[in-house]
């Protein structure tokens, strides 16, 4: 399976939340799954941290590559088309993060864990 974490996901993976479900939990550590991080995690942690609204965030600010190996994920970069489709889509959810997290999934055929039920209604698979 390929995962593509939500950024409260990525935040409660490596923080050992005890919010992450059972499994998403499960999904992110069966070592036969792919698990993506997008670059969009960092750039909504990191503006969420530098307002205030997310101290937890720190690690992952400070050092995403970091974060990233030691968990074993692999980064997604955004591409054109990610932009394209994100800015696009003919949903009323404005988040500008979700929106693009949404169409990496739809376009790379990614499953988010996400506990946000808003991505069904945007056609994406979603695990929580």
């Amino acid at each position: 399976m390929k995962l593509l974490l939500d950024t409260h996901t990525l935040l409660w993976t490596m923080n050992n939340n005890p919010r992450l479900s059972r499994s998403a939990g499960t999904a992110i550590e069966t070592l036969t799954n792919d698990v993506f991080v997008s670059v969009v995690n960092v750039w909504e942690a990191a503006t969420k941290y530098r307002s205030g609204k997310l101290p937890e965030a720190a690690r992952l600010v400070s050092d995403p590559s970091s974060v990233f190996a030691q968990l074993r994920f692999v980064s997604l970069p955004v591409y054109v088309e990610h932009a394209r489709l994100g800015g696009s889509m003919p949903h009323p959810h404005k988040d500008p993060f979700d929106r693009m997290l949404a169409a990496q999934a739809l376009i790379e055929g990614l499953t988010l864990v996400s506990k946000d039920g808003v991505f069904d209604s945007m056609l994406v698979t979603r695990l929580w």
